[in-house]
């Protein structure tokens, strides 16, 4: 049987993807997930799936997986993804992020496996330089996280003109919200949604807001926050996009609209029925004031629209706080 292999799927968003493949027609026999599981976790996958603990910079690894399996496509998640901590160590970033994706080309180029699927991160534009943000916006990144991703898609272009595999970069922004009784687990967690409900559960005593005076409606980033499940969606259409068209191509994937960091602690508040204490601190070097995708080619050609506000991720992460 012919399989799609899920690179860091025991990761957060490469997890509820597989769950929402199951929940769309796919089977659990179709689906293999290749997770080193330093990030990931084994709890978060489906009961049955099965799991190969294996990292793309182990060439025979990822090589083994190809060998006893017939792989027709792959959707790739793997990848380390704190921008901070790719600041202090950049060879980690590009020794993980660019040369596992190459080992993982060069595999599915030995094997003839023609499609990938490729995480990638709405981090490659660094600072805008007109807002919304498209898919030909300049890219810029500014930090060594986001020059990984545009690395290995400028890798995609050439295995695709060279060796014909055909790719769809998924640029995607602030990916929050919970399902299927999962949701985020970083460790450390540096996300802004998983930290304020720290304090709403009483882990922390205070939710650090880097500035308030940016030019904005309260002075606080806004930011574009995407449901996982949205995100998921996205990939699947992308997956079924790419079969149907044999044509590479990059999307953003995207709300269109923004959220300022006082709009979703407000938010939450409202749902958790609890004051949350803010600290004000200094603005971080390099944080822009508003970043919001715009979506319409996705839309467009994916048939694909988030479907769920910032009222929804947080009434889901809510939930599956209070029941986790």
């Amino acid at each position: 049987m012919k399989k799609i292999l899920f690179t860091g799927g025991a990761g957060y968003i490469g997890s509820h993807t597989i769950h929402y493949f199951l929940k769309n027609g796919y089977s659990l026999d179709q689906l293999i997930v290749f997770d080193n599981l330093k990030y990931g976790h084994r709890e978060s996958l489906p009961e049955g799936i099965q799991i190969i603990k294996g990292d793309l910079l182990n060439v025979d690894a990822i090589e083994e997986v190809f060998i006893k399996n017939e792989i027709e496509s792959v959707l790739h998640f793997a990848a380390y993804a704190y921008v901070g901590e790719s600041m202090k160590n950049p060879s980690l970033y590009f020794n993980n992020n660019v040369n596992g994706g190459l080992n993982l080309l060069e595999s599915m180029r030995k094997h003839s496996c023609n499609k990938i699927v490729f995480s990638s991160s709405c981090a490659i534009y660094g600072q805008p330089e007109y807002l919304p943000i498209d898919e030909e916006s300049v890219k810029k990144p500014i930090n060594p996280y986001g020059e990984s991703k545009l690395i290995f898609e400028r890798y995609l272009h050439w295995y695709d003109q060279i060796y014909g595999i055909k790719s769809i970069s998924m640029r995607y922004f602030n990916a929050a919200g919970a399902a299927y009784g999962i949701g985020e687990l970083h460790d450390p967690e540096t996300h802004l949604i998983p930290l304020i409900f720290d304090v709403v559960f009483e882990k922390t005593k205070e939710i650090n807001v880097f500035g308030n005076s940016y030019s904005t409606k309260d002075g606080t980033c806004i930011r574009d926050y995407i449901h996982v499940l949205d995100l998921a969606e996205g990939h699947l259409k992308a997956l079924e996009y790419l079969k149907k068209t044999k044509k590479s191509n990059y999307f953003n994937l995207g709300t269109g609209k923004g959220n300022s960091i006082l709009e979703i602690i407000r938010i939450i508040e409202e749902v958790s029925k609890k004051n949350i204490r803010i600290n004000f601190c200094k603005e971080r070097l390099g944080d822009p004031a508003i970043l919001v995708a715009n979506p319409d080619k996705a839309e467009k050609l994916l048939d694909w629209k988030a479907k769920k506000n910032m009222l929804n991720i947080i009434q889901d992460v809510f939930d599956w706080q209070n029941h986790s």
